[in-house]
C-alpha cells in the first residue's frame, strides 16, 4: 500500500475465520491483495466501514494485506462472498473469492 510506512510484522499468517466451524461448513472466502495505490488507513477505513470490524481487527487485517501480500478478510456462501468482493471492488481495492 502506498504512502504509509508500517512495522514489519514477521511471520505474520493471512487472517484466519474466528468462527473455523461455520467456515468449513460454507466453504468461501474473501480475500483483498495488496496494492500501490490504496492508503493503509483507507484499507484500514473500508474494512471497518463494510465489514463492521473494530479498528483494532481492521488494522491487523490491513497489515495483514500489506506485509503478507492478502489476507482473508470473510468468509460464507458463495453468493455472500461475490458481494463481498463486489463492494472491495467498489471501494477500489483488489479482491477475489476462493473456495475456503
Amino acid at each position: 500500500m502506498a504512502g504509509e510506512n508500517a512495522p514489519e510484522q514477521p511471520g505474520s499468517a493471512t487472517a484466519v475465520s474466528e468462527r473455523p466451524a461455520e467456515s468449513a461448513l460454507t466453504g468461501w472466502v474473501t480475500i483483498v491483495w495488496d496494492d500501490p495505490v490504496n492508503l493503509m488507513s483507507y484499507v484500514t477505513h473500508v474494512f471497518s466501514a463494510y465489514f463492521g470490524y473494530p479498528e483494532e481487527k481492521a488494522t491487523d487485517l490491513m497489515l495483514q494485506v500489506h506485509n503478507s501480500g492478502k489476507a482473508v478478510v470473510s468468509f460464507g456462501s458463495h453468493e455472500q462472498m461475490e458481494t463481498d468482493v463486489d463492494a472491495m471492488h467498489g471501494y477500489g481495492l483488489w479482491a477475489t473469492l476462493e473456495r475456503g
